[in-house]
């Protein structure tokens, strides 16, 4: 069966004070309490903690949490990543608690970037609240979609595609390579991998609104925040997504959109020679104060 989506992503951060504003005053997620009185947690829906922030010395994803359906998919998967070379670990119960999950376990993809496979989120049944958000689109399709760097992103494709059992849905060629894009349930992607020098890292997390309005709110309140735009309002041609990219504290992408493509059945796979039909103008990210 493989991964059914993306859970969970837990972030290191250099300044958390920001993310208390960027995640509920801009993206509008609900804080909560977590295991640890030092981090942030974010809620969007039932589930527990979507994005959690921790203080680091050095700002980095620490996590790409990956659901899968139980516990015997779980062990499953974890025999065929070990199968294909990769070490896993398995999560302590101290770290399931922090998780709020039944059981996990940790390796790092071939671009080094870190994931987390997991099952069993425990649910506290207590209702969200996103009064700056009508509702996130979620349910089976999970937090939304992440885009990840890999120096041999064909390597990184095939242990996705090949081991954890994700779909193929499209590509886009550039003069650094070919990016894939993958899907795993409805959605039409839920993670892209990208070639980039270096270990594998975060690049662009997308959560997707209720409505159009949502949107339109989001822009408002990122101008009123000073929000760094990364892209303006736009629409995508592969997931046809109408959004907009800011810049996070760290300059990550972070993609606020509307409308995304469902696909339901298997679809030949395609490539993408524009990201845009129209919008999504691009601003670089801002210069760290000298």
């Amino acid at each position: 069966m493989g991964v059914s989506s993306l859970g969970y992503v837990r972030l290191e951060s250099t300044d958390t004070e920001k993310w208390k504003q960027f995640g509920g005053d801009f993206l509008g997620l609900m804080p909560v309490e977590g295991g640890d009185p030092e981090s942030l947690y974010f809620r969007m829906d039932d589930y527990p903690t979507r994005i959690a922030v921790s203080p680091g010395a050095q700002s980095g994803m620490t996590a790409l949490g990956l659901e899968v359906i139980d516990e015997r998919e779980l062990t499953s998967l974890a025999a065929a990543v070990e199968k294909s070379g990769v070490k896993v670990t398995a999560g302590t119960e101290a770290e399931c608690a922090e998780r709020r999950v039944t059981g996990f376990v940790r390796f790092s993809d071939p671009g080094g970037n870190p994931v987390e496979l997991y099952y069993g989120a425990v649910l506290d049944h207590k209702p969200v609240r996103t009064p700056l958000v009508s509702k996130f689109v979620t349910g089976d399709m999970g937090l939304g979609h992440a885009i990840v760097s890999a120096e041999d992103a064909r390597s990184a494709f095939d242990f996705y595609v090949n081991v954890l059992g994700f779909i193929e849905r499209n590509t886009m060629r550039s003069g650094g390579g070919t990016t894939w894009f993958m899907g795993c349930n409805a959605r039409h992607h839920t993670l892209g991998i990208t070639p980039m020098p270096g270990p594998g890292r975060l690049l662009h997390l997308m959560v997707e609104s209720a409505t159009l309005d949502d949107v339109g709110l989001a822009l408002d309140r990122a101008q009123r925040q000073e929000i760094p735009m990364m892209h303006t309002l736009g629409k995508h041609t592969n997931d046809r997504m109408v959004s907009f990219y800011v810049w996070s504290p760290e300059n990550y992408a972070i993609e606020f959109g509307w409308n995304g493509l469902k696909v339901p059945e298997p679809v030949p796979v395609y490539e993408i020679t524009e990201g845009a039909f129209w919008g999504h103008r691009f601003t670089p990210p801002p210069q760290p104060a000298s």
